[in-house]
C-alpha cells in the first residue's frame, strides 16, 4: 500500500514537472512585433517581427469599420440606419455596450462605439448586418485583407475576442491603417473621436496617444491575455503622416510610451539631414531595438491549448489582465 501511495506521488510530480517544462517554451514565446511605415512614401522606417503571426485583439475592429465604410460607399447602409441587436450580439462580453436583444443601434453610434469603447457587441451586430452571420462576415473581411494586400491575416469574429486561428502581422496591419487613409479617408475623423456618449454614459476613446503625442489622429487599441496589449496609431506632422504598429505590450502605459518613442523616432529620422539617407532611419531606431521586455505578455499553453483569461470578466480591450484562466475554444 505504501509502495503504491509512493509510486502514485512520484507519477504525480513527474507528471507536474512535465507540464512545467510543455509550458517552458510558450511562457517566454515572442508576442512583440512592430513597424513603422512613412505613409507618403510607403518606405518601411523600422520592423522588428513585422511578419510574425500574432493576435490582433481590438485591432480587429480596424478591419470591421473598413467594412462599414464599404458598404457606406456602396449605398449598402446609411448612418442613420438602425441595426437591431440579436441574441448572439448581445451575449458578447465586454468590452461592450451592454446592448439588449431586440433594441436597435445606428450605424453611426456602432462607429463611434469601435472607435471609443472597441464594443464587442456592436462588432457582431456590424457582422451580421452585413454579412448575415459573424461567421459569414469574418470570411468577408479575410477576403478582404487578401485583396488588400494583407496575405498573412485571417479573420474568425469581427470583435478581435479570442480565437487561436484569427492572426495577423504588424506589417498587415499597417497595410489596413494605409488602406483606410487612402480608401476612406473621408471616415477617418471618426478615430479622432475623444469620447462617445451613449445611454448616459460617455467612454472615453482607449487610444490615450490622442491627447498625449503631437499630430496623433487615430487610430486603434487592442488587448487580450493572448496577444498583450496592441496599437495601432497614426500621426501627421508638417504635412507628413506616419503609420506605427506595435503588437504585444506587457501593460498599456509601456506600449503607449514604446509606440510614442517609435513615432518620435520617425520624425527625428526625417530630420537626419547630414546623414545619408540610407541610415537615416536606422540612425533614429537604434536605440529602439531592445524595447519593453518582449515577452512580458506570452501566453502559456496546456496540452496544445492556448489559455486564455476568461472573457466572461473582460476580454477583449483595455480591461487589464486577469485571473480566472480557461482552455480556448478550437478555433
Amino acid at each position: 500500500m505504501l509502495i503504491g501511495a509512493g509510486r502514485k506521488k512520484i507519477q504525480a510530480a513527474l507528471g507536474a514537472l512535465a507540464l512545467l517544462f510543455a509550458m517552458a517554451p510558450a511562457a517566454v514565446a515572442e508576442k512583440y512585433a512592430s513597424i513603422v511605415v512613412d505613409a507618403d512614401s510607403n518606405e518601411v522606417l523600422h520592423a522588428r517581427y513585422a511578419d510574425e503571426p500574432r493576435y490582433p485583439a481590438s485591432l480587429t475592429k480596424a478591419m470591421t469599420l473598413y467594412m462599414v465604410f464599404d458598404a457606406l460607399k456602396a449605398g449598402e447602409i446609411t448612418l442613420n440606419e438602425k441595426m437591431t441587436v440579436s441574441r448572439n450580439a448581445a451575449s458578447q462580453p465586454p468590452s461592450a455596450l451592454r446592448l439588449k436583444a431586440g433594441t436597435t443601434i445606428s450605424v453611426s453610434d456602432a462607429i463611434n462605439a469601435l472607435v471609443t469603447k472597441s464594443a464587442n457587441d456592436v462588432a457582431v451586430v456590424i457582422g451580421e448586418r452585413l454579412g448575415g452571420s459573424e461567421s459569414r462576415f469574418a470570411t468577408l473581411m479575410t477576403m478582404k485583407a487578401k485583396a488588400l494586400g494583407m496575405n498573412r491575416t485571417t479573420f474568425r469574429n469581427a470583435s478581435g475576442l479570442p480565437d487561436t486561428q484569427q492572426l495577423s502581422t504588424a506589417r498587415d496591419m499597417a497595410i489596413l491603417a494605409e488602406r483606410l487613409l487612402e480608401d476612406h479617408g473621408d471616415y477617418y475623423h471618426y478615430f479622432s473621436t475623444t469620447s462617445f456618449s451613449w445611454s448616459g454614459r460617455a467612454y472615453k476613446n482607449h487610444n490615450n496617444l490622442l491627447a498625449s503625442v503631437e499630430g496623433v489622429d487615430g487610430i486603434k487599441t487592442g488587448y487580450t491575455r493572448a496577444s498583450g496589449f496592441n496599437l495601432m496609431a497614426s500621426a501627421k506632422r508638417d504635412g507628413r503622416r506616419v503609420i506605427a504598429i506595435m503588437f504585444g505590450g506587457s501593460t498599456s502605459k509601456s506600449r503607449d510610451a514604446h509606440v510614442s518613442d517609435l513615432i518620435e523616432a520617425a520624425y527625428q529620422s526625417f530630420d537626419e539631414d547630414s546623414k545619408p539617407d540610407a541610415l537615416k532611419a536606422n540612425y533614429a531606431f537604434s536605440a529602439l531595438q531592445n524595447p519593453i521586455d518582449p515577452d512580458g505578455a506570452a501566453m502559456p499553453m496546456l496540452n496544445g491549448q492556448v489559455f486564455v483569461a476568461n472573457p466572461v470578466v473582460g476580454e477583449g480591450d483595455e480591461s487589464g489582465p486577469f485571473e480566472v484562466l480557461q482552455p480556448a475554444p478550437a478555433g
